[in-house]
């Protein structure tokens, strides 16, 4: 049943209120950021008000401007983007108290302009997260692309400027690429409006222009998702504060990107019409070679966040090869993963972040022994570690065996070989971090100096490292992401004639 409620537009507006109230809040920054925590805390709320109805067969809808009889401003809740929109609104408050912490801690400028920026992007995420068709979606889309420029362009020096130049054409190249696959649906459907199993069929056009657009627009989606070749901006994105970080990668940007896949083959294309276009076989070889190639070239990185990007792109494919195997159980497990995915990375980004302002070290082979001086940031690095790694009992086993048991439901078990192999890359370029910290002995650690201790930092790290456990033993307490992701893959593959 659709709700008419206003739920969802509070959720997209109260942070843009925040970022309102905190420009205007620069001279006082202790209010500055009582505005970003009382936002993030208040749209979170918003977020968990809504999911006992979703659950129960609900949409809530709101509409922000009706363009024409056929095209809307619209927000609508709908299993799968309450997934993203209650991950991003969960993780905005840990972060947000970290990035309180961090700001201060390494006397960072323009923090008034982070912290309004940040607000922006989440009210993106949420209108992303709750688009109901393409138009809505893209609007918020680029709305992100602009609001996180600032925040990869913050040190303002040389290298921030090449990258947020290189971060802003990979991304408003994307965008350009939707627009034009968006017209394409609009032209052949007459609808922008999202639809569980698809809302193409193969009677709608010739088959080129079906595979042309479907190229287009997961092309578009693939930047931000860093499938690679398309992953140039990501590692160079990197020179970014560390809260920043989290956000592309945990929260934000590429989560958008892999989202975008999920809705375009979710919601615009469908399973029937993908396996009758015979497409979908190339987006899961670039995906299977993305979770591959990215994994062995984090092996060979020094850098601790570059070793961690390179380990996003791979795992962001992890979502898109589940997505291209078509199956119910792949896409639970891809939607699984994005949960799993965001929760671990962000307690893996916040801890390379504590590290870093306290040692002053930003490569591996300079940690030894730290974790004798920062046992329960090490602590958290190591449970996030488990979790990339697959162990069970972590939340990224619970992800990764269900896309395992969706590739045998598609018949394409190769792709367990994939994830496997993965796995035990993911082992080894992150467990020997932790061997690093725990085992190894550093000759000058006596004359080593640490920066000054923040549980504003500290706490956030704890919190997420918990739920990374919390979620690996029990799937489905609540918010019941495992019970959103089942309704979403269960509308999208069993709403077509011969579905599963």
């Amino acid at each position: 049943m659709t709700i008419i409620d206003c739920r969802p537009f509070l959720a997209v507006g109260i942070s843009l209120l925040a970022a309102f109230l905190i420009a205007f809040s620069n001279n006082r920054p202790n209010v500055r950021e009582v505005w970003s925590c009382i936002a993030s805390v208040v749209k979170f709320g918003i977020i968990l008000s809504m999911i006992p109805g979703v659950l129960d067969g609900n949409f809530y809808e709101y509409t922000l401007l009706q363009v024409t009889d056929t095209l809307s401003l619209t927000l609508r809740t709908d299993p799968a983007g309450m997934i993203f929109a209650t991950l991003a609104s969960m993780l905005w408050v840990p972060v947000n108290f970290y990035s309180i912490g961090y700001m201060r801690a390494n006397n960072e400028g323009e923090q008034t302009g982070y912290f309004a920026a940040f607000a922006i992007c989440i009210s993106a995420c949420m209108g992303i997260a709750m688009a109901a068709n393409l138009l809505t979606f893209f609007i918020f889309y680029e709305i992100l692309t602009l609001a996180s420029y600032p925040l990869v362009l913050h040190k303002r020096n040389a290298e921030a400027l090449l990258a947020s130049r290189k971060y802003l054409i990979y991304t408003l190249i994307s965008g350009q690429l939707f627009l034009v696959g968006m017209v394409f649906v609009y032209c052949v459907a007459g609808t922008l409006d999202f639809r569980a199993g698809g809302l193409l069929n193969i009677n709608m056009a010739p088959k080129w222009v079906l595979q042309m657009t479907f190229v287009l627009m997961i092309c578009a989606g693939s930047v931000k998702a860093a499938v690679m070749p398309l992953h140039g901006w990501l590692p160079a994105a990197m020179i970014a504060p560390t809260p920043v970080s989290a956000l592309l990668h945990a929260v934000a940007v590429v989560k958008t990107g892999v989202f975008a896949v999920l809705r375009i083959v979710g919601f615009v294309f469908g399973p029937q019409l993908l396996s009758q276009l015979g497409v979908i076989d190339v987006l899961a070889w670039f995906a299977a070679g993305t979770i591959l190639i990215s994994s062995i070239i984090a092996l060979r990185q020094d850098e601790l966040k570059r070793r961690l990007a390179f380990s996003t792109i791979g795992q962001l494919s992890y979502i898109v090869l589940g997505a291209s195997l078509l199956s119910p159980l792949a896409i639970k497990g891809a939607y699984l993963h994005l949960v799993a995915h965001a929760v671990m990375k962000i307690t893996l980004f916040m801890c390379a972040g504590l590290i870093i302002t306290r040692t002053h070290c930003h490569c591996i082979s300079e940690l030894a022994g730290i974790a004798k001086k920062l046992p329960i940031t090490c602590a958290a690095f190591a449970v996030a570690s488990f979790g990339i790694a697959g162990v069970p009992f972590f939340v990224g086993f619970i992800s990764k065996w269900n896309l395992a048991l969706g590739a045998l439901q598609a018949g394409k078990p190769l792709y367990i070989f994939v994830w496997v192999a993965s796995a035990l890359l993911a082992a080894g370029y992150l467990l020997p971090v932790v061997k690093m910290v725990y085992f190894n002995h550093d000759p000058n650690e006596n004359s080593r100096k640490y920066g000054a201790h923040s549980w504003c930092m500290l706490l956030p790290i704890c919190a997420t490292a918990v739920i990374s456990v919390v979620l690996g033993v029990f799937p489905d307490c609540y918010p019941h992401f495992f019970e959103l992701a089942e309704q979403a893959a269960n509308a999208i593959c069993y709403g077509w004639n011969g579905g599963w």
